[in-house]
């Protein structure tokens, strides 16, 4: 818990998919946490990778929660000077397949809904593949549509699109309309570190004291996600933002607090996991993965963590 002593209503703009994972922030503005710390939370949900790595360039929002490979990108394909300042998860990922595709063999010749095509879980999906003896382009083709709800509406209106990497609740949603998950990305890869909380380095320096707010805020609001008291009121919640039924919302809270597939606690960044994604994204992309200590910068995480310790 933190003290109410701090300065009232500066506005923090976060950028996020809809989906199970923005729990914590509905949480944390429904229940007053983020203003207690001082904040007035701005929540924007992105359809896509591309859109969100371009408002966090372009000043459009000032934090951005998603898989940490996008700030990778922006780092070394952008040349935009991102730091990582916090985890969330391993992605939730499975990999999602029609009802018709028996096995990952099967996704020869048909197509991969992806968000984009050279970053995050796209690039998962094509590691899974290529372990399976497809290589994209001349076995199966990539196709970006846009995040998880995106992908699984667009699996829905065709068939050709084979699979998908797709995360709570559009796996929940895609088990209903009959199709199947061959595996968790985590049980078919091991360890990975996707989502993450990352900013514009610039931006963290100069707005240090409000980022550690946040970032005690966001954890404090992830406890409550968390905690099994809370849980009726966050079923309801998720049913209620992202707009599922009962049913559904029923089954994907239970995942979420799983601390190898779902939230990772406090939000913490698992290196052996981050190590994994960088030498996936090298092995996939090309080029040698580079020491995880240039991207991440944990002081302001550090520091948020002793105030809501303390």
């Amino acid at each position: 818990m933190t003290d109410t002593k701090t300065k009232p209503h500066d506005v923090v703009r976060v950028n996020t998919f809809p989906n199970a994972k923005a729990l914590p922030l509905h949480a944390g503005i429904a229940k007053g946490i983020f203003a207690r710390y001082g904040i007035a939370l701005e929540p924007q949900f992105t359809p896509n990778s591309d859109e969100q790595r371009d408002g966090l360039a372009h000043g459009k929002s000032d934090i951005v929660h998603s898989a940490v490979d996008n700030a990778i990108a922006m780092i070394e394909v952008a040349g935009v000077d991102v730091v990582i300042i916090g985890g969330g998860d391993s992605g939730m990922n499975e990999f999602i397949v029609q009802a018709d595709v028996t096995s990952f063999a099967a996704m020869k010749g048909r197509a991969l809904a992806v968000d984009a095509a050279t970053t995050a879980y796209a690039l998962l999906a094509r590691k899974i593949l290529a372990r399976h003896g497809l290589k994209g382009g001349s076995d199966y083709t990539v196709k970006p549509v846009g995040g998880g709800v995106h992908r699984l509406r667009a699996m829905l209106a065709d068939k050709t699109l084979g699979g998908a990497m797709l995360n709570l609740p559009f796996t929940i949603q895609a088990a209903k309309a009959g199709m199947k998950s061959l595996g968790r990305a985590t049980d078919l890869l091991g360890p990975y570190q996707a989502g993450s909380i990352f900013t514009l380095r610039p931006w963290a320096q100069a707005n240090g004291a409000l980022l550690e707010r946040y970032l005690a805020a966001y954890i404090e609001s992830l406890r409550w996600a968390r905690d099994p008291a809370n849980k009726a009121e966050a079923i309801a919640m998720l049913r209620d933002t992202l707009k599922i039924s009962d049913d559904e919302a029923q089954e994907t809270y239970p995942p979420l607090l799983d601390p190898d597939f779902g939230f990772t606690p406090d939000a913490r960044l698992d290196l052996t996991g981050f190590r994994a994604m960088l030498d996936i994204r090298a092995e996939v992309e090309g080029g040698k993965p580079q020491a995880p200590e240039r991207y991440i910068d944990l002081r302001h995480y550090d520091r948020a963590m002793e105030r809501l310790n303390h």
